[in-house]
């Protein structure tokens, strides 16, 4: 198993970085986490081959905004798009006209499930609850290749994120505030919590991923983060744009 880091911002794209997205690539199927403007990459990425499976963590801009190129992109054995409650609705809107191609539209079968209810469409497992969030954010624990990832985008501290990082083999996180920095209005972690959640769940490794945008304007803000998380959790990592890791 290979996981890439294909988008790692959080709000908007900067020289940084482009809006989250992640390619988890298994022996059967290709499996994306969420669909900021860093999905561009799997172009270069994906032969078709294998099918596809995005899990999209909620309807910020920032994690969806790339489903506006799905035209280009090669899922000739299929796209099933799984989201929170609602996704038909919200989903069914922004992926047609006159934003972009409607789904009935793409060179290749895609639909869409709300999950956790129909979480049996799919052909591993993957367990989805809500984190901290201001509005529905889902997220993802899924065991494929005799590994597990977390996944724990857009949300503060919560009980949930360690449920869902427990013994993971790679533990995922959002890292949208900078160390010290907090707010209970707008929920985010910082390399602290991150690393909180990583070592109360037991998790093998953890990456941070989606900074915000503002507060990291660059390079140096990253390798900070990863720095203060591995002081905590020593396996802990800073993602970048193009990070690859083997499980």
């Amino acid at each position: 198993m290979k996981v890439i880091f294909l988008g790692t911002n959080g709000w908007y794209d900067t020289e940084a970085g482009n809006t989250v997205c992640t390619l988890i690539r298994t022996e059967a199927y290709d499996i994306v986490l969420d669909a900021g403007n860093g999905i561009h990459r799997l172009e270069g990425l994906l032969d078709g081959t294998k099918p596809a499976y995005l899990l999209l963590s909620n309807f910020h801009v920032d994690h969806s905004e790339g489903f506006h190129i799905l035209m280009k992109l090669p899922f000739s054995r299929g796209l099933l798009i799984c989201g929170p409650e609602g996704s038909r609705q919200v989903l069914g809107t922004f992926i047609n006209t006159p934003f972009t191609a409607p789904l009935s539209a793409l060179p290749y079968p895609a639909r869409i499930i709300e999950m956790p209810a129909e979480a049996a469409a799919l052909p591993f497992p993957v367990e989805s609850f809500p984190l901290r969030h201001t509005s529905l954010t889902l997220g993802y624990r899924i065991r494929i290749d005799g590994r597990t990832v977390a996944y724990c985008p857009d949300t503060g501290y919560c009980e949930n994120a360690v449920a869902l990082s427990r013994s993971a083999d790679l533990l995922i996180t959002e890292c949208a505030y900078r160390p010290g920095q907090s707010s209970e209005a707008w929920p985010h972690l910082n390399p602290e919590t991150a690393a909180r959640i990583a070592t109360e769940a037991g998790a093998k490794r953890l990456v941070l991923t989606h900074y915000d945008a503002g507060l990291y304007r660059g390079i140096a803000e990253r390798r900070e983060a990863g720095a203060v998380a591995a002081g905590i959790f020593p396996a802990a990592t800073a993602a970048m744009d193009g990070l690859e890791i083997s499980l």
